[in-house]
């Protein structure tokens, strides 16, 4: 129900008006373009439901400025909407719903303490989106599948959204430890050659270990995570009971009423072939088809983008030396920042340019710190 004004708005209040009405058409676009590319119907429509949602609290804001006299903006999508759009269509949504549920985490508070946005019930609507699955999970036949509802909410290291992450983070060490390396050893001594065989070494021995400690990492995160789903198969199959209350306590904490939560749970009990996968969804936060991701892929991951973001400041003392090599290599280097740093905007929701300038200033630094490093040493055992 939209508020009954008694004051005047003032041009605060026109701006919050424009700024609410922009931020929700934004999530109207966006939910009802994901609902388009979504295979899954059942996520698909909670994206058509999200986006109803936000376009009733859009009318809101549209009806304020209609009474103040005032135009109402066109919405054009913005740069990271049309990236992730376009992620979604080519990667599948499980590329982007970690991104969008953090986007949504970061917006929940909104409104909280707008008292027009509080008479209409926007802060509850807004907290409410990370619960439709769940509410929907218990009205639909079959409910939506688990694996679906842990990416939207983020929580597994196999969700797209953290995949993305991780590629832009791999690169980004690549290349600012490579190209610390490489300033240092031409601080040192501006021989194409030795730059060129440190460089290449230190793109090595870095893929090597990263590749290795993803390989170590995953394949013990999946060794806990099979023993933890013994334990519970065990427990499930000698109390039953106490299993099913506990399934139905962890609903009700994430905000589903006492009988609502102890139907589902019920009912998800008696079906014996999924009880064993939803406790281990949901009590343990595990997902038992993916286990936390393959250890092999992930190693060959990490290395091949380390090597990706590392070879960078390398390639020039391929061809030239000096100065000339040591000049091009920052040039590459701070566009290979600047474009890590846009990733980074795109997985963590900030604006383009700050991310890419503070990539850039932070791998500048670095590097001019151990080419100083470099020199000195160099000097001193010159």
């Amino acid at each position: 129900m939209k508020e009954t004004r008694t004051n005047t708005p003032v041009s605060g209040d026109i701006e919050r008006y424009r700024e609410f009405y922009l931020s929700e058409q934004e999530g109207v676009y966006l939910y009802r373009k994901l609902a388009e590319v979504e295979d899954d119907r059942h996520l698909a429509e909670l994206y058509r439901r999200i986006a109803d949602i936000e376009q009733r609290h859009a009318t809101l804001w549209k009806g304020y400025l209609e009474e103040a006299g005032m135009a109402v903006p066109m919405y054009t999508p913005n740069w990271r909407v049309r990236a992730l759009l376009w992620l979604a269509k080519r990667m599948g949504t499980g590329a982007v719903l970690s991104t969008i549920s953090s986007m949504e985490r970061g917006a929940v508070h909104v409104y909280d303490n707008q008292p027009d946005a509080v008479q209409a019930g926007l802060p509850t609507d807004e907290r409410s989106h990370a619960r439709l699955f769940r509410y929907l999970q218990s009205s639909t036949k079959g409910g939506i599948a688990g694996p679906l509802l842990a990416q939207f909410e983020g929580r597994h290291r196999s969700a797209g959204g953290n995949e993305l992450r991780a590629a832009v983070l791999g690169a980004s060490d690549g290349l600012t430890s490579n190209l610390s390396l490489v300033m240092g050893v031409a601080g040192a001594t501006l021989a194409g050659q030795a730059v060129l065989i440190s460089g290449l070494s230190g793109l090595l021995a870095g893929a090597f270990s990263m590749a290795i400690g993803e390989w170590v990492s995953v394949q013990s995160s999946r060794e806990l995570n099979i023993h933890q789903i013994a334990i519970e198969s065990e427990e499930l199959k000698h109390a039953p009971d106490e299993e099913r209350e506990e399934l139905a306590l962890i609903y009700q904490s994430k905000g589903i009423d006492e009988k609502t939560a102890q139907e589902l749970a019920t009912n998800l009990m008696q079906q014996s072939h999924t009880a064993l996968d939803t406790l281990a969804r949901e009590e343990l936060g595990i997902d038992p088809k993916e286990l936390g991701g393959s250890a092999w892929g992930a190693a060959i991951t990490s290395f091949f983008l380390f090597v990706i973001g590392a070879i960078i400041p390398v390639l020039p003392f391929i061809f030239t030396g000096g100065f000339v090599a040591v000049g091009i290599s920052l040039l590459l280097s701070v566009l290979g920042l600047f474009g890590i740093g846009a990733g980074v905007s795109l997985t963590a929701g900030s604006p383009l340019w700050q991310a890419g300038i503070r990539q850039m200033v932070l791998g500048l630094l670095a590097a001019g710190i151990t080419f100083g490093i470099g020199r000195l040493l160099g000097s001193a055992i010159g």
